[in-house]
């Protein structure tokens, strides 16, 4: 086995270097310029179709070898998170409040890596769509490559993907069936009263409709509501997060 990806084995140090360049520059969803710009340049080089444009950043690579009639697709997403970084590695982000924290130049290169070997070795018969998803964080980047026609342009017969998992042995691929991480959904909630301060809450209750009590009793039962409407066997998780601060200064209510 190790000698059928000798190929691989040789290139790891120039694919190390290039997932260290993408950290150094990330990029958060749909303004992927400069990662889309390697992806593209890398498969061209290689002998890929490329295909731009969808959901923005989005790049699609296809390659045909031989007479086979299947089509594989292979994805990766290309996006960084809006966060500062602070893991004081060498290779660190260069860009200010924006880091590869989960992992996605990881992705895209090993995609890459991937995409490299085949189109040297060209071991399968039939056409290869590798697709570079931008915007996976919460910005709905997949749904926008289907709407702008993914799957009517670039049929697969199967397609899959990774994520990455630190923790887990190095090496080793893990699979299982029905869901192994989740996928997020967003829901919106506008919570409208009038504050007050607590030294009033014995003479003038009414005066006060507590907008901060119900948003923290929103987050404290979502675990629990979310149980309501699946299956005890159903894995299921719930995280509520907020982006603005209920008071800026300290206060009493």
């Amino acid at each position: 086995m190790k000698e059928k990806f000798q190929h691989i084995i040789n290139n790891q140090t120039l694919f190390t270097t290039l997932r260290r360049d993408l950290h150094q520059h990330p990029e958060i969803g749909l303004e992927e310029l400069r990662t889309s710009n390697i992806v593209a340049d890398k498969l061209r080089s290689w002998g890929y179709q490329v295909h731009r444009g969808m959901a923005k950043t989005g790049v699609v690579g296809t390659l045909k070898v031989g007479s086979g009639g299947k089509t594989l697709g292979l994805r990766a997403d290309m996006d960084a998170l809006p966060m500062q970084e602070q893991t004081g590695k060498s290779w660190s982000s260069r860009t200010d409040g924006k880091f590869h924290g989960c992992g996605h130049d990881g992705h895209t290169a090993t995609l890459l890596c991937a995409a490299e070997y085949l189109a040297k070795t060209q071991h399968f018969n039939g056409t290869l769509h590798l697709i570079f998803q931008p915007g996976e964080e919460l910005l709905y980047g997949g749904k926008l490559m289907l709407e702008d026609g993914l799957f009517q342009q670039f049929p697969c017969d199967a397609i899959y993907a990774l994520h990455n998992m630190p923790g887990l042995k190095k090496g080793h691929f893990y699979f299982k069936t029905g869901a192994m991480m989740a996928s997020s959904d967003t829901l919106h909630i506008e919570v409208s009263g009038k504050g007050g301060h607590g030294a009033f809450r014995k003479n003038q209750p009414t005066l006060r409709w507590w907008p901060a009590r119900l948003c923290w009793r929103c987050k404290l039962s979502s675990p629990a509501t979310s149980r309501r409407f699946l299956p005890p066997w159903s894995p299921s998780a719930a995280c509520v997060q907020g982006k603005r601060p209920i008071l800026s200064t300290p206060a009493l209510c």
